[in-house]
């Protein structure tokens, strides 16, 4: 069986124990690697070490080494940027919600409404399940086409009926 590596941990169990407190909770796993290997004697191995913390032994592997190649800023280090800003702009989306929720202007389906947008605010265009998903979130809107109407029908006698129906 191979030889553990001996990490020296340079921070104390009280600088530790504060930083730990002020790390966000997916990075407090990190902190508790390095409690570990302070507190132990002899150098454990990376299952030994998995097993104590109840984490994945490449995981325990991968902080072993990104703290003994980068130190406690490598170690705390988390790439991940999180928010990503919408691709429609303010002025885009008043201009979205008028047409919506204008009766005789309004959008007949998605493709219209993306046809809509490259021609008047993006040439490159839009992919179709973004501006779907946009919508739904945003003005809670399904675009769907009325069944059309037959192309002699007497409006007149369509109000006529409807009057005398009720």
């Amino acid at each position: 069986m191979a030889k553990s590596k001996r990490i020296i941990v340079k921070e104390s169990e009280v600088e530790l124990c504060k930083l730990r407190l002020k790390q966000p909770v997916h990075l407090r796993k990190r902190i508790d690697l390095l409690s570990v290997l302070k507190r132990s004697e002899i150098s454990l191995s990376k299952l030994e070490l998995a097993k104590v913390l109840k984490i994945n032994h490449n995981t325990a592997q991968r902080w072993r080494n990104l703290y003994f190649e980068k130190g406690i800023d490598g170690l705390l280090f988390y790439g991940r940027i999180g928010f990503k800003p919408s691709i429609i702009s303010k002025e885009l989306h008043l201009e979205i919600q008028a047409r919506l929720n204008s009766p005789k202007d309004a959008f007949t389906s998605y493709i219209d409404l993306i046809q809509w947008i490259t021609d008047n605010y993006m040439p490159q265009g839009i992919n179709y399940q973004t501006i779907n998903s946009y919508v739904k979130r945003n003005f809670g809107a399904k675009l769907k086409v009325a069944r059309k109407s037959h192309i002699n029908k007497n409006q007149d006698d369509s109000d006529a009926f409807k009057k005398t129906s009720n």
